[in-house]
């Protein structure tokens, strides 16, 4: 089976993988000073608790937007698993989709992968990709299955420790959908989820909306993040919710090398 490890700014996810099926996943924090050892020591726990054994684990593809914790996953791969690790942008994984960008170079791992996964689940036609993590990015790929090109946004965890921790009497709240429409808060809280949740959904409509205009097409909407299905709760913005779109596009992309 395909283990697929996509490292997030936040955190790194693991995914054991048959086909596009994937049978567990597990998470931790991001950290580049993590070793191959500890890696090992908590992943070999987790597939054992699944049913899995590290030998069921024949391939495994890493995707990374923290180039400094590339060294210590590749290493977990060729001594814990005893496989050469492929790297996802990186020979012989070759994107394989044209990046219609500047800098196609400086493009996130997980932004390409996701517009591989996004033309997978919706072929023929223009998508916008939403991704919530750290960063909230929101990408066009185009009918042909390129990417275009996109926007990049402060995440609403971030926005939220921006506010908390610039003010001197706001408290950190959880970031929940409001039990209704009404946008005038009573409370400090209640306003402050008002304002991050209402404010955050007034953003990404106009930018999707933007986004669709300047397509001039109809455009599907693909979103994934731990936030997503939060946001479509009240304000069902997009068409379909992937949680698993980098991860699916990790296994298409090593799919394709294996023709």
């Amino acid at each position: 089976m395909l283990l697929a490890i996509e490292t997030g700014n936040t955190n790194v996810k693991f995914a054991l993988l048959d086909g596009l099926e994937v049978k567990g996943r597990w998470r931790i924090a991001t950290d580049a000073r993590k070793t191959a050892d500890e890696y090992a020591v908590w992943l070999n726990q987790l597939l054992k608790l699944e049913g899995f054994a590290r030998s069921d684990v024949d391939t495994v593809v890493i995707s990374t937007v923290v180039p400094r914790a590339l060294h210590n996953l590749s290493m977990l791969a060729r001594k814990y698993f005893d496989v050469e690790p492929m790297v996802a942008g990186q020979p012989p994984l070759d994107w394989g989709i044209a990046l219609k960008v500047d800098e196609p170079q400086n493009l996130g791992a997980d932004r390409a992968l996701n517009a591989i996964a996004a033309q997978e689940l919706a072929p023929g036609g223009d998508k916008i990709v939403i991704s919530f993590g750290t960063a909230t990015t929101v990408d066009h790929v185009g009918s042909d299955g390129a990417y275009h090109g996109g926007i990049i946004a402060p995440g609403i965890n971030l926005s939220l420790d921006a506010l908390v921790n610039a003010t001197a009497q706001l408290p950190r709240i959880a970031i929940t959908a409001p039990e209704d429409d009404d946008v005038i808060g009573r409370t400090t809280k209640s306003q402050m989820l008002i304002g991050i949740y209402w404010g955050y959904v007034s953003m990404v409509e106009g930018l999707i909306s933007r986004m669709k205009k300047q397509i001039g097409k109809p455009a599907k909407v693909i979103a994934t993040g731990g936030l997503a299905p939060l946001f479509q709760q009240h304000a069902h913005l997009f068409d379909h919710i992937e949680s698993d779109l980098t991860l699916r596009g990790l296994a298409l992309l090593h799919r394709g090398r294996k023709g």
